[in-house]
């Protein structure tokens, strides 16, 4: 009876000792700073868009989010280092379509999106926006294809780094104009718009943000938008689709994911508070007066939507013989 009663005694202590275990790995808000990691140098479109709502999410917990820039491979070394962190909570992704849909199709990774990293919400989404430097000399995007035609590889083009979605609207262009621009990676959007205001390279697929103060000076020249509509802030931009091409359409999103492990309770929670947050009317407007569409989403409507452009984009990239090169 003793030796019964000890057991039980045990085990019962045990089970409390893994339940006040389980309940302080899911506290919220962490007890530490909470880190939203962005793939992209800091200036960029991702980095705007994630300082902009860390702010705002961190008065609402109460507690710090810190923005931290793990630029380089297209997004994919700040999301390799989020697959590997503790899913304690504490450590959140600023998450791109390039490593969650394009990547995988393109290049062995060091993790898997679906199975290493756990949906949270959608984010932001924009189109890209066709960009050349004043110098170039051209005002329309069949002026700009008349001119690679005439000296195929003549032109360059930037991109935030292979199988970024700035990369994938490059090549998609280049096949359906039949031309042969030649693909530079940057290490985020920032880079490579100071080289494209510098001279050094010639076009570039930007987000809006990074663009649209360097459209208004002047200084570049916007061709098209790769949306299916025109959007607010560029009206008189025709689309890719609407300069002649029908059907194009290449979209940007960002979203927010976490460790894949992070228990299910935490990524409820932080998903109440990334959709309270975009749903915010202050931070709605501030997100569309720099050109990105607020996308909060649930957990399993965001998972649907990754798995739809996965598909999408790797029949794309099938189709096209696309290469991170």
């Amino acid at each position: 009876m003793h030796k019964r009663a000890f057991l039980r005694t045990t085990a019962l202590t045990l089970s409390g000792l893994l339940l006040g275990g389980l309940a302080q790995a899911q506290d919220f808000p962490p007890s530490k700073p909470v880190t939203l990691v962005v793939g992209f140098a800091a200036g960029g479109a991702a980095d705007s868009a994630a300082r902009l709502i860390a702010k705002k999410l961190g008065e609402n917990i109460g507690q710090s989010v810190i923005v931290e820039n793990k630029g380089g491979a297209g997004g994919n070394i700040a999301h390799q280092y989020v697959a590997k962190a503790a899913p304690d909570g504490s450590v959140l992704l600023f998450g791109s379509v390039g490593p969650l849909t394009i990547a995988p199709h393109l290049m062995k990774l060091a993790y898997d999106p679906f199975t290493d990293l756990a949906p949270i919400s959608g984010g932001v989404n924009f189109p890209n926006v066709l960009v050349v430097h004043k110098g170039v000399g051209v005002k329309t995007l069949a002026e700009f294809v008349q001119l690679e035609k005439k000296k195929p590889g003549s032109v360059d083009y930037a991109s935030t780094g292979p199988g970024s979605a700035s990369h994938l609207a490059g090549e998609l262009f280049n096949q359906r104009a039949a031309i042969d621009m030649v693909h530079v990676p940057y290490k985020g959007g920032a880079p490579a718009l100071q080289d494209l205001l510098g001279g050094r390279i010639a076009a570039y697929f930007s987000a809006p943000p990074t663009a649209m103060p360097h459209i208004e000076s002047g200084k570049l020249v916007p061709l098209a938008t790769t949306g299916p509509t025109r959007p607010a802030y560029l009206p008189n931009i025709p689309t890719v689709a609407e300069a002649g091409y029908p059907g194009f359409e290449a979209l940007n999103w960002y979203a927010f994911v976490a460790p894949g492990k992070t228990p299910v309770p935490l990524l409820d929670r932080w998903n109440q508070e990334i959709v309270k947050v975009l749903n915010d009317p202050g931070v709605k407007e501030a997100l569309m007066h720099h050109g990105l569409t607020p996308q909060p989403t649930t957990r399993a409507d965001f998972a649907a939507f990754m798995k739809k452009e996965s598909a999408q984009w790797a029949a794309t990239i099938q189709a096209r013989k696309i290469t991170a090169d």
